[in-house]
């Protein structure tokens, strides 16, 4: 597609990179509707403070690895937009996912994961700085706030259903957030721990690399 073809299929209002999102979503989850969105009151679009402007969660039924899945809506260029048509990536060049075990006093949908990519989202876009496979970033509390999970810091993988999309303004990889403990992060910032070992250590019993809030350190 060159830039008149994309002027001549979509306008101003549209949403091309938001339904590329939705198709390859489509197709992890036929048939269904997310099982909970959260958007933000007020979009960034329209000058609210939260830079994504949504986040869908899908019950994932993987087996004996049930779990939820969030994904996100903004690090890429989601609206009808010519400067951005064409692009190698998308904006930042992904958007975020996250595989959660249900956590004994979490809501069924719980909002916290929500909140926790929104705040990822403010750091990238008032930095510039961009996520992607193995970068880690301590969160500074517990992922989840009042709970004492030793879970306080993320490490980024492709997420391994989702991968990477081309759409009609560049790449697009889906990152998923990996919680993983203080140790774990303090080994890594200290040199004593490289960030693919441990991905690989983690997926031995745990292949899609289901956050779980009531793990222990595994180094």
């Amino acid at each position: 597609m060159d830039l008149e073809s994309y002027k001549n299929t979509y306008e101003e209002g549209d949403a091309p990179g938001w339904k590329a999102i939705d198709q390859i979503l489509a197709q992890l989850y036929p048939n269904r509707e997310p099982d909970a969105y959260f958007r933000p009151i007020l979009p960034a679009v329209a000058g609210g403070g939260e830079p994504l402007d949504g986040i869908s969660l899908y019950r994932s039924f993987s087996g004996d690895s049930d779990h939820l899945h969030y994904i996100s809506y903004g690090f890429s260029e989601l609206y009808y937009n010519e400067e951005g048509f064409g692009q190698e990536f998308s904006k930042f060049g992904f958007e975020l996912t996250f595989r959660l075990k249900p956590f004994k006093d979490d809501a069924e949908f719980p909002g916290w994961p929500s909140s926790l990519m929104q705040n990822l989202a403010k750091y990238v876009f008032q930095t510039g700085n961009y996520f992607d496979d193995y970068h880690s970033i301590p969160t500074n509390s517990p992922i989840r706030l009042e709970s004492d999970t030793e879970l306080r810091a993320i490490v980024f993988v492709t997420d391994s259903q989702l991968g990477e999309i081309d759409t009609v303004h560049g790449k697009v990889k889906f990152l998923q957030m990996v919680g993983i403990t203080q140790r774990e992060f303090d080994l890594i910032k200290d040199g004593k721990l490289d960030r693919l070992e441990l991905v690989e250590k983690l997926k031995e019993n745990n292949p899609l690399l289901i956050t779980d809030l009531e793990r222990k350190s595994i180094v």
